[in-house]
């Protein structure tokens, strides 16, 4: 295969997963709305969403329970030969079953059902139409439909595997809406990383203050603003007025592209050159605002206000890798 083949093959792939994904979305239904009311109530009670598959389905239950968990959802992974050996302790009262199986005739899968049945516990079997094993033996059925897997041969499980995926986010993120589920919430079970980090720590814990905040008076002039950004090395100064309300920003982009024009008079008072009414943040916010503030307006420098407009604080996206935000 030449280059060209080989990325039109590539491309064969992914618009057949695409169209499989398609088709799956085009069929959420009734179904969906029952397993989402089903998982809701179970975790109301206290309960945990067990998921379980075999094969490749096993790597998709346990994707599929860990963004469960992680988005506030209390929910497990069972190996189905493991279960049958004793780990079917892991399932208790109130919980649920999330079966996997998109033939729906899956051995393991088939002989776990009687067991888990046996115990009282609801199973919602996740299956690629309704006229299988799986489907029969199940309390509801969530149908994931696709057209065909990318796989030549029609085996590898592709388009199936990545649809079930999908389809388990969906349930994901709508619990997440039923639930109430807050940032807050997501970054206590996200302490460590970037994203905890990001979620966690609030705008005041990462902004420069003091001898490395560039602060500067309305009657301030462009050499004023050097020497303030020189000294607290710092890529923009604040302009705030006498009752401390930030007037102004003015970065050294602005003093650099100043200069390639030829026509800079160092005196010229700040305000002539400042960009009016900055784009700001509030010390309370959290970090992870000032990182969708610096993505939508593609700047580097935000200065920091309290609720009432005072100046208080400056954030160069230089600081958050340092942090460990970005």
């Amino acid at each position: 295969m030449d280059r060209q083949a080989i990325l039109a093959r590539a491309r064969e792939v992914m618009d057949t997963e695409i169209e499989g994904m398609r088709i799956a979305r085009e069929h959420l239904g009734d179904d969906f709305v029952e397993t989402v009311e089903l998982l809701f109530q179970t975790t109301v009670k206290g309960g945990k969403i067990v998921v379980t598959g075999v094969g490749k389905n096993m790597h998709i239950a346990e994707k599929i329970s860990a963004t469960l968990a992680s988005t506030g959802s209390h929910s497990v992974v069972m190996n189905p030969i493991q279960a049958m050996h004793g780990d079917l302790g892991i399932i208790a009262e109130n919980d649920v079953l999330l079966a996997l199986s998109f033939s729906g005739e899956s051995d393991e899968i088939i002989k776990l059902i009687p067991a888990v049945r046996r115990l009282g516990i609801p199973v919602v079997g996740m299956v690629g139409n309704t006229e299988n094993t799986l489907a029969r033996m199940s309390d509801l059925v969530l149908c994931v439909a696709i057209n065909k897997e990318a796989c030549p041969f029609g085996m590898a499980p592709t388009t199936s595997t990545t649809a079930t995926l999908a389809v388990g986010d969906a349930l994901a993120m709508v619990m997440i809406d039923l639930r109430n589920f807050r940032k807050e919430n997501y970054a206590r079970l996200h302490p460590s990383g970037a994203i905890g980090r990001a979620l966690v720590l609030r705008v005041a814990d990462i902004m420069r203050t003091g001898d490395r905040l560039a602060r500067l008076d309305t009657d301030a002039t462009i050499m004023d603003a050097i020497v303030a950004m020189t000294k607290a090395k710092s890529g923009a100064a604040l302009v705030a007025g006498s009752d401390n309300k930030l007037v102004g920003i003015f970065t050294d982009g602005d003093l650099r592209r100043r200069l390639s024009g030829g026509n800079v008079a160092l005196d010229s008072p700040i305000t002539e050159v400042m960009t009016a009414n900055p784009i700001s943040v509030q010390d309370n916010a959290y970090a992870v605002d000032v990182l969708r503030v610096f993505e939508k307006y593609r700047i580097d420098d935000l200065p920091v206000v309290d609720c009432d407009g005072n100046l208080t604080g400056y954030v160069d996206i230089q600081d958050l890798p340092k942090m460990k935000v970005l």
